[in-house]
């Protein structure tokens, strides 16, 4: 993992147009830097970003950062639809709203655990602005989270070899 550091007019920015889009820094950036992949590409890029956010959150975690861990792992599953629609697909989905449609075709494709796992990734981002769960809810949904990062991960790379 790389640290950028920004000028903090152009930090401020990007957090602003971040926010606007109702996604973290860190989706934001990826969005912006995944534009002119291929959609392959940009599927395993979503993919190791979402890992990683993972690990992110699970070190946030252990601090006590439980808002912050809880939008990690919402970034982590939005990133994973992502990467599923990009694969599938070589579709890009760009709004909450298309992330939740399309949270359903990969439910009836990968099964109806998919449903918890984005119901539970929702409720985490929906956490990081009302800050109102537990570490208990934040350890609940990374394990539903990670089984779909995982799965995801597997069928992308299954499908790439």
């Amino acid at each position: 993992m790389a640290i950028i550091t920004l000028p903090q007019r152009i930090a401020e920015k990007v957090r602003q147009e971040a926010e606007k889009q109702g996604l973290s820094i860190e989706e934001y950036v990826i969005e912006i830097l995944s534009q002119g992949l291929d959609p392959s590409s940009r599927a395993a890029s979503y993919i190791e970003a979402a890992e990683t956010l993972l690990g992110q959150a699970r070190e946030e975690l252990g601090r006590g950062d439980v808002r912050q861990a809880a939008e990690k792992l919402w970034g982590a599953a939005a990133l994973a639809i992502k990467a599923y629609a990009s694969w599938r697909e070589r579709r890009r989905l760009a709004s909450h709203r298309e992330l939740w449609e399309y949270s359903r075709k990969v439910a009836r494709e990968l099964g109806d655990w998919v449903y918890e796992a984005w119901n539970q990734a929702s409720g985490m981002h929906i956490c990081f602005y009302e800050d109102w769960c537990t570490k208990e809810h934040v350890e609940a949904a990374l394990r539903v989270i990670e089984r779909l990062v995982q799965e995801i991960k597997a069928k992308i790379w299954a499908g790439l070899s």
